[in-house]
């Protein structure tokens, strides 16, 4: 079997640009992966379009071969934009491979350890505890979930005396957690806005009394050794991951005591094969896997069957198809730009297709075929004296 054409679309979910990928092969099998959209993302399309120049004619079956070869064209450590590329490169190689056996790509990393896989819902637009409830209650209604993440900040952050902001996010989960059912799990996502680690020790231990799920994230990733102080003076289960990319950043992190979640994300780290060698050395440090997952329906399906293999998985982030806001159930549609077949929870979790080779999902190709880009931007706060706030 060969390569014979790498095709690169731009489309979007709802309001995220999304870069879709097909690797094509002589005896008729496509695969398919999806990129991470960290912007700019019509870069990635010329970037793809290099990157096909070498794996025309070669096999698609020897993912580590072609995933090393291309890490070796980049010379120097890639970063965010190859990253996302190789990664859909990575998702289209498991993909064809699976098809090629008719099985899914879980049987291909050892069969699957679990026969279904929880998920949680990012939930950020409760501003009050009663409404928390009711859309932690429409989402275990329709879906089966019972796991939930909020945003511990109650405003602007920048606003306020830091003991203050402290205070507000306590208070708020202490409502949170008398007003919702008490077998409800709660996570926190702080998105790495707070520069001291000092303070994010502070608000992690303020939240800790009400059991959340983990605390994720809530300073920068590039000091990896700060992390091993603030998990250390933490009463509460510390998460982060979502910004390192291969397994050599991972394992310092894992070093220095820094997460007791880690969060790899599919579409960034590389890949799967990626994601596998950064799970196995969290399993050697007795760290779990909630991967990073606020992509599009095609990087959910990919999680699902990393998910599915992997015994050190502790719970994977969902957003439904269409990114559509979790407050408004009834917009939830059973199908998706793009693919056609999404993983839809049950009972809180996603099944397996065991009767579905690959990655179990049908992509439109007439939906790809229109060029879907819409600009998206982070937005990015200022503080009091005009200077710009983390993101």
């Amino acid at each position: 079997m060969k390569i014979t054409k790498l095709r690169a679309y731009m489309t979007r979910d709802k309001d995220r640009p999304r870069v879709i990928v097909a690797i094509d092969t002589d005896e008729g099998i496509t695969g398919w992966g999806e990129c991470y959209n960290h912007g700019p993302d019509r870069a990635l399309i010329p970037l793809l379009e290099y990157v096909a120049t070498f794996l025309h004619g070669q096999d698609p079956r020897r993912i580590e071969y072609l995933m090393l070869y291309l890490l070796q064209q980049t010379r120097f450590p890639p970063g965010a934009l190859h990253l996302a590329a190789f990664s859909a490169v990575d998702h289209c190689l498991w993909d064809i491979s699976a098809k090629a056996l008719g099985v899914p790509v879980y049987m291909l990393l050892g069969g699957n350890s679990r026969d279904r896989v929880r998920v949680y819902a990012g939930v950020y637009t409760a501003p009050d505890p009663s409404i928390a409830r009711e859309q932690f209650d429409a989402l275990n209604k329709d879906w089966g979930i019972s796991a939930f993440k909020l945003s511990p900040y109650r405003g602007d952050l920048h606003a306020k005396r830091w003991g203050e902001v402290v205070r507000e996010s306590a208070e708020y989960f202490r409502k949170v957690r008398e007003t919702v059912r008490s077998d409800y799990e709660i996570a926190f996502d702080a998105h790495a806005k707070i520069f001291e680690p000092k303070q994010a020790i502070q608000l992690g231990n303020a939240l800790a009394p009400y059991d959340p799920l983990f605390f994720e994230e809530p300073i920068r990733p590039e000091n990896v050794e700060a992390w091993g102080d603030v998990r250390r003076s933490l009463a509460c289960t510390l998460a982060t991951g979502e910004s390192l990319y291969s397994r050599f950043e991972f394992l310092r992190l894992l070093s220095v005591g820094g997460a007791d979640i880690i969060q790899p994300d599919i579409c960034v780290v590389g890949g799967l094969l990626e994601m596998r060698k950064i799970a196995a050395l969290a399993e050697a440090h007795y760290v779990t896997v909630a991967p990073h997952n606020p992509m599009g329906p095609l990087a959910t399906a990919v999680n699902l069957h990393f998910s599915a293999a992997q015994p050190n998985f502790r719970i994977l982030e969902y957003r439904l198809p269409h990114g559509v806001n979790y407050d408004d159930q009834k917009a939830a549609s059973d199908g998706a730009p793009y693919v056609k077949d999404p993983y839809l929870p049950k009972d809180g979790y996603l099944e397996l297709r065991p009767d579905r080779p690959g990655w179990g999902v049908e992509i439109d190709e007439e939906v790809l075929k229109k060029d879907g880009y819409i600009h998206w931007e982070r937005k990015v706060g200022r503080k009091p004296d005009g200077s710009t706030a983390y993101v």
